[in-house]
C-alpha cells in the first residue's frame, strides 16, 4: 500500500463549509434510486475526517462540494477490463478464499475516487471495514457488478482486491447526490473509481 498524501481541496460556495453529521452508513448505501431517494438523505462521507485549511479552486460540475481527504490507501493502477455495461475492472490480487456469496453480509474496505483521483469516501478512515449486503438493490448497480459479478464480472473471493471504474449509468446518474442544505458532494454524471478489497464474509451469516 502507498503512503498517505495529500490530496487536492475544492471549496464549496458558502465561506462556511458545512459539517456533515455521520453514521455508521457510508456512500455505498444511498444510491437504490438517483432520481429519489438520493434527493431526500443525506449522504454519509465517513466518520473521522482530518480538520485541515480549505483552499480556493476552480468551480466543480453541478457546483459539488468536495472536502479535504488523505488518501489512506491507493492501490496501483491496473489495466481495466470493460464489459458491456461499460463498467470496468481488473484484479490486483485475486484472492483464495470464498467467492461473495449472493444477499448475504459480507465485510470490505474500500477508497471511493472521482476520476480526477479525488478521495470522496474511505471505510479506512473509520478503521473499520464496512458490512454490506449484494444482489439486493442496496449499494449502487456498478457495486454489485463489480464485486458480486455478472455480466462477464467474475465474482470477487476473499482476500481479493479489484479495482473498478464505475459510469454514471451505474454510479448515481444524471442527478448530485449526498446533497445537504444546497451543496452536494457527487455532481451529476460523475465516473467513480472504487479500491476493493473483500475482506471476509461476515460471521453473523452462519448458524
Amino acid at each position: 500500500m502507498a503512503a498517505a498524501s495529500p490530496l487536492t481541496v475544492i471549496t464549496p460556495k458558502s465561506p462556511n463549509l458545512q459539517t456533515f453529521k455521520t453514521s455508521a452508513s457510508s456512500s455505498l448505501h444511498c444510491a437504490t434510486n438517483p432520481t429519489t431517494n438520493v434527493k431526500k438523505q443525506i449522504f454519509q462521507v465517513g466518520v473521522g475526517l482530518l480538520a485541515a485549511s480549505v483552499v480556493a479552486a476552480s468551480p466543480l460540475e453541478a457546483e459539488a462540494t468536495r472536502i479535504e481527504y488523505y488518501a489512506t490507501f491507493s492501490e496501483p493502477s491496473c489495466e481495466l477490463n470493460f464489459v458491456r455495461s461499460g463498467l470496468g475492472y481488473c484484479d490486483l490480487d485475486v484472492g483464495s478464499g470464498e467467492e461473495v456469496p449472493f444477499a448475504q453480509l459480507i465485510n470490505i474496505h474500500y477508497t471511493a475516487r472521482f476520476a480526477d483521483g479525488i478521495v470522496f469516501d474511505s471505510s479506512y478512515k473509520r478503521a473499520r471495514p464496512l458490512t454490506m449486503r449484494l444482489g439486493m438493490g442496496k449499494v449502487i448497480k456498478g457495486l454489485d457488478q463489480g464485486i458480486l459479478g455478472g455480466g462477464g464480472v467474475p465474482p470477487m473471493q476473499v482476500g481479493g482486491k479489484r479495482k473498478l471504474q464505475i459510469p454514471p449509468h451505474l454510479a448515481y446518474g444524471p442527478e448530485p447526490a449526498g446533497c445537504f442544505s444546497g451543496d452536494c458532494n457527487i455532481p451529476a454524471n460523475a465516473t467513480l473509481v472504487y479500491d476493493i478489497k473483500f475482506v471476509d464474509i461476515y460471521k453473523g451469516n452462519r448458524k
